[in-house]
Order: structure tokens, then C-alpha cells, then sequence
């Protein structure tokens, strides 16, 4: 067994989906409101949850999340994305290194992230994008290191339904033979589909906030019976009045079966 395999196999112990949360967010976004002191955001995350996504500057200030025993995993954002400016509209979907991975697992990354997206009108631009993707994916490789492949459509607010389905059915196939070992992507009205044609697991994001805690819950239900392996949730799992309670009745829901209904009352959730 391989150091990329005990730290794979960490992210589902005992076979179980795995629930990462993520707080990579002012990456892009600068601060938001519940993230304005990431380092307090980050200590109200449970230690049931499997991983911590966040930002290569970021973990040095939220470490006392991952220095005792039994605590979720650190995982670190390696390259940057123009997509997700979203309130700069930017249109081009240009990904370049924003760190290399031995220097992240130096910082104490335990899972890497790599941004791949395609389609995004230019030629030059998917095919750099492509040559970001298996470069730091093969030094994460080298450095025993899983990594998780996060296939995201350039502007995918302007994709139909069926736009998106096929975007994502046809781009998690590609991100998985690039050679990552499981994939982060949004759930589609016909998942079971993308899940079955991709041989990696391969987690559903949580994307917009939602208005009730149950409507994340119930989207998290449907990306497992879906065939996902796990969720990553961002703002649904820490902008709440009660994020503690929260993961834990995410992590019902995801690991263990529970119906998000049950789960609600289970942990006294405000649906």
C-alpha cells in the first residue's frame, strides 16, 4: 500500500462516503459574511466531517483544525481559476498554478485539489488548462498524495439543464482519465449517469447557499442515491446558526443512510 492509498482510504474509512467542507472561498471571493475570520469559521467544524478544503495561504492560520488526533484531513486548492470571479464577469475560465503540491504537503496538505475546466470557447485556453491540470496532478502523484479533480464549467449559470448534464457527464470522464483519484462536481438531473461513467468516485458540490437547511440535506440524499461517494458543502455547512449540528446530521445523511427528514429532527435543525 502507497502513501496516496492510506491517505485515500483515510478520506473513507471503514468504506464510508466522506464529507469534506469547504472554505476555499475567499480564494476568490475575498471575505464573505460568515467567513470574515476564517480561523474561527474553521473551529466550528466538526470533527465527524472527513476533509477541510481550503486556500494555500489559509492553512497555516487555521491549523489548531488539524493538529489533534482523530481530525478531519487538510486539503489545499492548488491552482487558480478566473471562472470563479464571478462578480468581476469574467469570461475566459483561465486556470494557472497557485501553488505546486510539495510545497502545500509541506504546509501540511494531506489532499490536494486541481481546478479543470474546459469547453470555455478557446481551443488555447482548454488546452492550457489541460497542461495545468496534469502537471500538478503528476507532482501530487509523485509526492504520494491523493488528488481530487474538481471538473467545473466555465459559466455553468448559462448552461440548461441538459447543457449541464452533458457537460459534466462527458468533462468527469475526461478529468478521471487525466489521472486523478476522485472528482468534485456539480449533481445533475441524471447523476447516476455521470457516476457510471466515471471509474472514480466522485463527490457532488453543494454550490448556492440554500434558502432551509433540510434543502441541503435533501440535495446531499440525492447525490448519494445518485452514486456519489460524498459531498462537498461550502456556505450550506458553515453559514448557519448551528454549523456543529449541522455536519453532524450532513454526515447522517452521507454515511450513514439517514433520510435528510429524520436528520433535521435528529440534530433540532431549523428546516
Amino acid at each position: 500500500m502507497t502513501g496516496r492509498d492510506i491517505k485515500f482510504e483515510r478520506l473513507f474509512t471503514g468504506g464510508q462516503n466522506a464529507v469534506v467542507v469547504a472554505a476555499d472561498h475567499g480564494m476568490f471571493d475575498g471575505p464573505l459574511p460568515g467567513m470574515m475570520n476564517l480561523a474561527e469559521t474553521v473551529s466550528r467544524i466538526d470533527a465527524s466531517v472527513d476533509c477541510i478544503l481550503l486556500a494555500p495561504g489559509m492553512l497555516r492560520h487555521c491549523k489548531h483544525a488539524f493538529s489533534y488526533k482523530g481530525a478531519p484531513m487538510a486539503m489545499v486548492r492548488v491552482n487558480w481559476s478566473s471562472h470563479f470571479c464571478f462578480h468581476w464577469d469574467y469570461e475566459e475560465g483561465i486556470a494557472v498554478p497557485a501553488i505546486s503540491p510539495a510545497d502545500a504537503v509541506a504546509e501540511g496538505a494531506e489532499v490536494i485539489l486541481v481546478c479543470l475546466s474546459l469547453r470555455t470557447g478557446s481551443e488555447s485556453v482548454d488546452t492550457s488548462n489541460v497542461k495545468v491540470f496534469c502537471k500538478l496532478v503528476n507532482e501530487a502523484k509523485r509526492l504520494g498524495v491523493p488528488v481530487l479533480g474538481e471538473y467545473f464549467p466555465a459559466r455553468p449559470d448559462r448552461l440548461s439543464p441538459e447543457q449541464l448534464q452533458d457537460e459534466v457527464y462527458r468533462g468527469c470522464r475526461i478529468t478521471a482519465e487525466l489521472g486523478c483519484d476522485l472528482i468534485k462536481t456539480f449533481y445533475t438531473p441524471k447523476f447516476e449517469e455521470v457516476t457510471r461513467g466515471c471509474p472514480i468516485p466522485i463527490l457532488g458540490l453543494g454550490a448556492e447557499k440554500t434558502p432551509r437547511q433540510i434543502q441541503a440535506l435533501e440535495l446531499a440524499e440525492r447525490i448519494v442515491q445518485g452514486g456519489g461517494r460524498g459531498v462537498v458543502f461550502g456556505r450550506n455547512a458553515t453559514q448557519v446558526s448551528d454549523p456543529v449540528a449541522f455536519q453532524k446530521a450532513l454526515c447522517d445523511v452521507v454515511k450513514r443512510g439517514v433520510p435528510a427528514s429524520e436528520a433535521v429532527k435528529r440534530h433540532n435543525l431549523a428546516d
